[in-house]
């Protein structure tokens, strides 16, 4: 699983503790592995989803007051993630990889904070279980962490931008903090063969591009249509004040809503083709007196990398689920299948643990499927274009098919490993925020369409007992949210 020679399935694991120390490994490139994964999602390609065919088989968590190997929080990681490529394989009843999880822009429920993107690394050992009632099935031992920095190798920032950074060589103009750090919230992340990794930010909102030693590379401007612009000016704030400062600028008049940017990102197996999505609606793409029913009509972008410079291709619309009637689940992961085919984890806000409300609503994991879909690359891509006026979607455009792949919050499945959605209000309550998913082959020649489908949680960094940007802090919640990650056994049926 790692440089040091270990079998995937014969690691010593190391507590998550405070001081959250693991040894570092680089990880081992499985070509035969990457052939099985590509050839596993091309069998189901062109097969539908069986919807009954998901069942939760393992969980566990990570500790909130757990610290990296610089000792900072180690929170926030389910943001995203993505099982490193080649890493994935099977050892009699059990399955080993290497993990990485994606922080986004560190501690924020008060303020945005100087915390520098990272990525950080875990061996998995995942051993399927029935339940019985406790987490189980599932161990993460942390290994290192990977800081991110710009093309000049400085850090990042997860402070709120104030400005741009002109363009530059293969960079165009970048959102930076009143400190000049380059300024991300990163929510997505697509490691690489070989070392590297995209990864897509809500600021920008942006899609970047990083060596293995974290440096920055290059990065893709999505069209003019995601700009947010302010008093007729582009303007990169999500108007998310530092800790201790209070601004309102409002929400852009058009691009980007506010903290609403490209939240799911993924490759396609065979790395051709790289998609994005935001998480709800452009704002000229919704009506503003009515955000949450009218947020629907997000914009999938399918750029080609198989040139010299990314090309966008392909541009679609999804129309996002609903629920309670009229009120729009956001998206907040995207898994790509292959060319067409696509999961979207889409779930409603301010549900479960120290939530407004004990239950979620809504949180399913969709099968999005482009053929037949319009596709408006070019057509809307201007500043402040839209395809659906008001919310509504203009009567030319066919968005892409939506059907349900499995319901979050069964707690038929959840009560199997201790877990529920609802009441009580307690740290078994899942949390609001889930927003990661990462596959892998169940390499089962009795059932070749399964797979296995791992789910994470943000837990937003809320603990008592934390430290970034070498300060410590307990969250104004009194409370403690570890991070959870689920795996489901799923059959991409035929």
């Amino acid at each position: 699983m790692g440089g040091d020679g270990q079998n995937p399935l014969a690691v010593v694991t190391v507590a998550l503790c405070p001081s959250g120390q693991g040894a570092a490994a680089q990880p081992v490139l499985k070509d035969f592995f990457m052939r099985k994964l590509a050839l596993a999602f091309a069998l189901v390609a062109a097969v539908p989803v069986s919807a009954s065919a998901a069942e939760l088989v393992a969980a566990t968590r990570i500790s909130s007051d757990a610290r990296d190997s610089r000792n900072e929080t180690l929170g926030g990681i389910g943001s995203g993630m993505a099982l490193v490529p080649g890493s994935w394989a099977k050892s009699g009843n059990g399955y080993g990889a290497r993990l990485a999880m994606l922080p986004d822009r560190g501690w924020n429920t008060e303020g945005t904070s100087d915390y520098r993107a990272r990525l950080q690394m875990f061996d998995v050992v995942l051993t399927p279980k029935l339940g019985d009632g406790h987490e189980d099935g599932l161990v993460l031992t942390y290994r290192k962490t990977l800081l991110l920095s710009d093309a000049d190798g400085k850090p990042t920032t997860g402070l709120d931008p104030a400005a741009a950074r002109a363009a530059k060589g293969v960079m165009p103009e970048l959102p930076v903090a009143a400190n000049g750090r380059v300024s991300m919230d990163s929510e997505a992340v697509a490691v690489l063969p070989g070392g590297g990794a995209w990864v897509c930010d809500e600021y920008g909102p942006y899609i970047y591009r990083f060596d293995k030693g974290g440096r920055m590379t290059g990065a893709i401007r999505p069209p003019d249509a995601f700009i947010p612009v302010l008093q007729g000016k582009e303007s990169f704030s999500a108007n998310s004040p530092p800790h201790g400062e209070h601004y309102d600028l409002g929400n852009p008049e058009s691009g980007r809503q506010d903290n609403q940017g490209l939240e799911g990102m993924g490759l396609t197996p065979d790395g051709k083709y790289l998609f994005a999505v935001n998480q709800s609606a452009l704002v000229q793409d919704l009506d503003p007196a009515a955000v949450k029913t009218s947020r629907r009509h997000v914009r999938l972008l399918q750029y080609d990398l198989s040139g010299r410079a990314p090309r966008l291709v392909h541009e679609y619309v999804i129309a996002l689920p609903l629920y309670d009637g009229n009120l729009v689940a956001a998206q907040s992961e995207l898994l790509v299948l292959d060319d067409h085919r696509l999961l979207l984890l889409c779930r409603d806000s301010g549900g479960g643990f120290t939530g407004k409300r004990d239950a979620s609503r809504f949180r399913s994991v969709m099968m999005v499927n482009l053929e037949g879909a319009t596709d408006i690359a070019g057509r809307f891509d201007g500043r402040g274009d839209s395809v659906a006026p008001k919310g509504v979607l203009r009567p030319d455009i066919v968005s892409a098919g939506l059907t349900t792949v499995l319901d979050m919050n069964d707690n038929a499945q959840l009560s199997r490993f201790g877990l529920h959605n609802g009441a009580p209000n307690d740290s078994r309550d899942l949390y609001e925020k889930w927003e990661s998913m990462a596959l892998a082959p169940a390499l089962d020649p009795k059932a070749p369409d399964d797979f296995f489908l791992f789910v994470g949680s943000d837990n937003d960094f809320i603990t008592q007992h934390g430290m970034m940007a070498g300060k410590p802090y307990a969250d104004g919640s009194g409370a403690n949210v570890d991070s959870l990650i689920l795996v489901y056994r799923v059959t991409l049926g035929r």
